[in-house]
């Protein structure tokens, strides 16, 4: 296995064993996977390709492409724990996880599945992916910030339809109840700077959840530290949630994770459902010299988690290409 695709199998064996999933009582059938990856098995293509270089196509690895493809993280966890169930890799860029988390909740409603492993996966540090993304520091929503830094590693949930989670005894960290996703139409990098659409995105999960914008206690936050990036983000909330948006409260991960590309929503989404689980609203941290000029007026929960109970709250992923993609939690009442 590349990295990535090691990363996506620990994580949800770890997933599994933290939802006490007794693989021997569920129909693998009605068991299914959605993990993507943004980028891949970059490590491995680039050392076949250094191969390939030095000593010509008889050298390269037989696994070469096994190991390479975006879809494999998804199909090792399958064979990892015997999921036979619907079994898709969403490549959104940056917005991979939460699509993925978004396509496995449509899964489950459809009916196509019970159970559903969830998330995204990445392992893109090394010297070829740092020099394309550039030198660069992650101060979300900081006036001084001008770019992120690039993490890895995977973010793995189970989903689980209702009743069936029910009948188990499992411990529901949150409820899934509302996804949207849509395009800017605008660039392949930049995102549209009216914030048009990250703003209908929210509105669609929140639609979707059949919730009002005032419902919504917290947005776990793209939050890239790209000036472009935050200033939108934070213009789409002001569309959505108008005087709302400063009563509620926002942050954003990537300041001490750095962003971890394809993986980030996934890893976001954990947060998330933790700060629903334990009330503790995780910290922007770098958050030194607020950008008032620029309108960064919001409660970015400066440098110090805050406890505070959260009884819904969104995550954001938008990705290159002018993905955007939503996931509304809830606290669950039973």
């Amino acid at each position: 296995m590349d990295r990535v695709t090691q990363f996506a199998v620990a994580a949800a064996k770890l997933a599994g064993e933290d939802a006490e999933l007794d693989l021997e009582k569920i129909d693998p059938v009605r068991a299914g996977v959605c993990v993507g990856s943004g980028i891949g098995g970059i490590h491995t293509f680039l050392e076949q390709s250094l191969k390939y270089g030095e000593k010509g196509p008889g050298k390269i690895s037989p696994f070469f492409i096994p190991m390479e493809i975006p879809n494999m993280p998804a199909g090792q966890i399958s064979i990892a724990l015997g999921f036979k169930g619907p079994n898709t890799a969403i490549i959104t860029a940056c917005a991979t996880g939460t699509n993925c988390i978004g396509d496995a909740l449509r899964t489950i409603q459809y009916g196509d599945a019970d159970i559903m492993i969830a998330g995204g996966t990445e392992a893109a540090v090394s010297p070829v992916a740092i020099a394309g993304f550039g030198d660069m520091a992650s101060c979300p929503f900081d006036k001084k910030r001008d770019g992120f830094v690039m993490g890895e590693g995977a973010g793995v949930v189970v989903m689980e339809e209702l009743e069936h989670a029910l009948a188990r005894g499992a411990h529901i960290y949150a409820e899934v109840v509302g996804f949207g996703m849509n395009a800017d139409a605008y660039h392949i990098t930049a995102p549209d700077p009216s914030g048009e659409m990250p703003a209908l995105c929210m509105q669609q999960a929140i639609d979707d959840a059949g919730m009002k914008p005032e419902d919504v206690d917290y947005i776990n936050a793209h939050g890239t530290s790209t000036h472009r990036n935050d200033l939108n983000e934070t213009l789409a909330a002001k569309k959505v949630f108008g005087d709302h948006a400063y009563k509620m409260t926002i942050s954003s991960n990537k300041s001490m994770t750095g962003h971890l590309l394809g993986a980030a929503g996934g890893v976001e989404a954990i947060a998330t459902v933790m700060t629903i689980e334990n009330g503790i609203i995780p910290p922007t941290i770098n958050y030194e010299d607020p950008d008032l000029e620029e309108g960064l007026d919001l409660d970015y929960v400066p440098n110090v988690a805050r406890k505070a109970e959260v009884r819904a709250a969104l995550s954001n992923n938008f990705g290159f290409g002018g993905h955007n993609a939503t996931i509304l939690f809830k606290k669950y009442q039973a």
